[in-house]
């Protein structure tokens, strides 16, 4: 039996076996794979869904992979719809606003690991 750690995955991960966490204000997020180098995240917002400005040491890159996001890193801002992609270097401001519901498919290096419940990032 494959079992899952808090420093790596299960190498195949179902979505319907992964429970989704209510991040609140519209947003919930999927952890869909990682271990302690590289994570893959689903992020669903209802409309008008905020996810607000903030700032982490890890490389993001995002696909959209529905919907249409304001989406804003550093100074500059864009209007992404379903397949279309960003990233974001270390520890720069971004954040995004979903304009019709969709979803968000990130990957993070190295992983999350507050999004475990293991220390801070």
């Amino acid at each position: 039996m494959e079992m899952t750690t808090k420093n790596q995955s299960k190498r195949f991960v179902f979505s319907q076996e992964v429970a989704w966490e209510d991040l609140g204000g519209g947003i919930r997020r999927q952890i869909l794979g990682y271990d302690e180098h590289l994570m893959l995240v689903r992020v669903l917002f209802e409309k008008g869904a905020v996810g607000v400005v903030h700032h982490h040491p890890h490389r993001q890159t995002t696909y959209v992979e529905s919907g249409v996001f304001r989406v804003r890193i550093g100074d500059e801002e864009a209007i992404l719809r379903a397949g279309d992609g960003f990233f974001v270097p270390p520890d720069v401001p971004h954040g995004a606003e979903a304009l019709e519901a969709g979803s968000l498919i990130d990957v993070f290096a190295p992983a999350r690991r507050s999004f475990l419940g293991l220390d801070e990032d």
